[in-house]
């Protein structure tokens, strides 16, 4: 993850505010995300952050669905920081198809690196390339040719 990026610090303010809901059991609420968001305040992408909240959570249903097919478990049963960034990057392969597939991938198995389980980036890579390969297509193509060539 770049780090020193706009949007990757949104995508990470992002996670931290989906994941408090979640454990919370609450919408994220403008406390919850002005908590989360004061690290970063100069320093991220707000509308792009906006963006990601907003849209998870109104297409949660759908991203879910899709979810549900490329998960081995219940998803109330994957961890709460996992399932935070797997929603948030199904979100940007469905809506945001300006974001380039590589993207959005790395940007998650970064996201989940950081805040996940020892073996949490694993598990979001595999669910995340099963998705990237439902939903963009072309793309995952791409990338799989792009490894295989190196």
């Amino acid at each position: 993850m770049a780090a020193g990026l706009p949007r990757s610090k949104a995508r990470r303010a992002a996670v931290q505010a989906l994941y408090q809901a979640l454990v919370n059991n609450e919408a994220p609420q403008k406390a919850t995300l002005d908590f989360v968001t004061a690290e970063y305040a100069d320093k991220i992408d707000s509308k792009y952050f906006t963006t990601l909240i907003e849209g998870t959570i109104k297409h949660q249903q759908a991203i879910d669905a899709e979810l549900s097919q490329a998960v081995d478990r219940d998803l109330s049963a994957v961890d709460p920081v996992e399932i935070s960034v797997l929603r948030m990057a199904t979100f940007e392969f469905m809506q945001l198809p300006e974001i380039p597939y590589r993207v959005v991938l790395n940007e998650a198995v970064e996201l989940a690196k950081s805040f996940g389980g020892e073996q949490g980036h694993k598990y979001v890579n595999g669910v995340l390339d099963k998705i990237g390969a439902s939903l963009r297509p072309h793309e995952h193509q791409a990338a799989k040719a792009a490894r295989s060539r190196k």
